[in-house]
């Protein structure tokens, strides 16, 4: 099989990827984007490993042992990933992105000294 089979693909993958990344508002869908453009990287990966490999007979496996550690850490990072999005919806309500943005710049107008001199009225 040809090289540029599996890096069309891969290229494809990322890029799709890439849009899910930039267009998409909910905070899962973003992860999920993330890990498609893992998995097109660890396409490519096994791809030039396995092309590599042909010119070398006697060669380690870089490639594929790269693409395990990067599943590796990509299911932590999915893991961690989804936690933080569960405890942001359970104390914010939403997981939209643009609005968890929004609560975060706080109101506007309002001096950051005056809003953290609110909370502690407010507390007290």
């Amino acid at each position: 099989m040809h090289l540029v089979y599996p890096a069309v693909l891969s290229a494809l993958l990322f890029c799709t990827g890439l849009y899910g990344v930039l267009a998409r508002r909910n905070a899962i869908l973003v992860l999920m984007s993330v890990e498609l453009m893992l998995n097109a990287v660890n396409l490519n990966l096994v791809a030039f490993d396995v092309w590599l490999s042909r010119a070398a007979r006697d060669t380690l496996h870089s490639g594929q042992a790269l693409t395990l550690f990067t599943i590796t850490v990509a299911a932590a990072e999915i893991g961690i990933g989804l936690a933080i999005v569960l405890a942001v919806y359970r104390n914010r309500g939403t997981s939209d992105i643009d609005k968890l943005r929004d609560t975060a710049e706080g109101q506007g107008d309002a001096e950051p000294g005056a809003v953290a001199a609110q909370k502690t009225e407010a507390t007290a």
